[in-house]
């Protein structure tokens, strides 16, 4: 076994049972602050099968080392609760403010933990990184002992550590990570979270989380984040809070976007028109193969909304001129660059009005497995699109994202 590891470089770790299989990565370390001793270890929080985050007792871990865990095999899958005395390293240690013995003061930038008996891991030494000595660059580094440093400024965290680690997942993961931090810390780290990516990571949460964080951002933040948010869930977060706000909020949005918000929220949450999103790819009947793929391609279009391009009369921005229909993404790949579009219209493929039921509409993307549907109003003029994941957001429950049944691996 091990004798010593490093907290930073386990976050992310597999964690495997003793026959080889993986039943989770690290995603934290839970340790025992003591007054005049070096903390303990009591375990690590894991991220399971359903992004579940349970507790691993040190107790249960059999090897540290490698870049990797072995357990024992028994894990306790009831979701990870923080109790009274315990800190997490990531979240709550790293980032800390701590003096040397001669005075300077530091940053505590990792941790080193080292086994003193089978099952029993304290914490050892402190890598800390000083002030700058000059306007370029980072600060010296120095390593230290725990009892040899003053942890005097334990609420002068920073928050590079977990923005370090957010920024490496996927939205939906990232989301999952900060709703686990303790409450004022989710708050603090999400305020430092670039607007783009807090827009993506919202759009992730539930309604009762998003408005939590917005009511924690000033106006002026909370409408420049919402200004990155697809309109559709800009929406549905502005219609969770108080009119006055939701109105505020609006008119310091970019016109645009505030545009598309405001007519979208026109529209009963439970038709078409309440669930489209009003940023589809649209395109003329000339336009060509070549140029459908280019647009398609672009890195800031939704899977979804990349699947299918829609073809309309002038102007090209919802409410559009005449809807004409829709071409596939697998039907542009079986023609030449130079084929126009208006030749590659799915006769199949039917509008639906934007006062149609979601129920309705569900109903007709589940018989004929579509991936997203156009909506158009009675001028027949694109004004949406329906896409698979919108309609998946309405039909599952609100606390789909924090799932607490209680389950236990054998």
């Amino acid at each position: 076994m091990s004798s010593k590891a490093f907290v930073a470089r386990l976050v992310g770790c597999p964690v495997f049972d003793p026959q080889g299989d993986k039943v989770g990565r690290v995603r934290d370390v839970v340790m025992v602050p003591r007054e005049t001793a070096a903390p303990r270890i009591v375990g690590f929080v894991v991220e399971v099968t359903g992004k579940r985050r349970v507790f691993l007792s040190i107790g249960r871990v059999m090897s540290i080392g490698g870049g990797q865990l072995i357990t024992t095999g028994l894990i306790n899958l009831r979701r990870f609760e923080q109790r009274g005395g315990e800190q997490l390293v990531l979240a709550q240690v790293l980032g800390r403010g701590v003096t040397l013995r001669d005075g300077t003061e530091a940053r505590l930038e990792d941790l080193s933990i080292v086994e003193q008996a089978p099952g029993e891991w304290l914490v050892d030494q402190v890598f800390l990184r000083k002030p700058r000595t000059s306007p370029f660059g980072k600060g010296p580094t120095t390593l230290a002992r725990w009892m040899d440093v003053v942890h005097d400024h334990a609420g002068e965290q920073e928050s590079d550590h977990i923005l370090a680690q957010l920024q490496d997942l996927n939205a939906a993961d990232a989301a999952t990570a900060l709703l686990d931090l303790p409450s004022q810390r989710m708050l603090e780290v999400a305020e430092d979270l670039p607007d783009e990516r807090l827009a993506d990571v919202l759009e992730e949460m539930s309604e009762d989380d998003q408005v939590a964080i917005l009511d924690a951002l000033g106006d002026d933040r909370a409408a420049d984040v919402l200004d990155q948010m697809q309109p559709d869930d800009a929406a549905d977060l502005i219609a969770q809070l108080p009119a006055e706000r939701g109105e505020a909020l609006l008119e310091l949005m970019e016109p645009e976007e505030a545009e598309d918000v405001r007519m979208l929220l026109a529209y009963g949450q439970d038709t078409a028109g309440g669930l489209m999103t009003t940023e589809p790819v649209i395109l003329a009947s000339d336009a060509t193969v070549a140029e459908a793929l280019a647009t398609i391609r672009k890195h800031e279009i939704a899977p979804a909304l990349a699947a299918a391009v829609f073809v309309t009369l002038p102007p090209y921005e919802p409410p559009t001129g005449a809807f004409l229909g829709v071409v596939h993404f697998q039907r542009l790949l079986r023609y030449p660059p130079n084929e126009r579009l208006g030749t590659l219209l799915d006769p199949a493929i039917e509008p639906v009005r934007v006062d149609e039921s979601a129920a309705a509409l569900t109903r007709t993307m589940a018989t004929y497995n579509l991936v997203s549907v156009p909506v158009v109003d009675d001028a027949s003029r694109l004004v949406g699109v329906v896409t698979v994941d919108d309609v998946l957001d309405h039909i599952l429950p609100d606390d789909w994202r924090r799932d607490d049944d209680e389950v236990r691996r054998g």
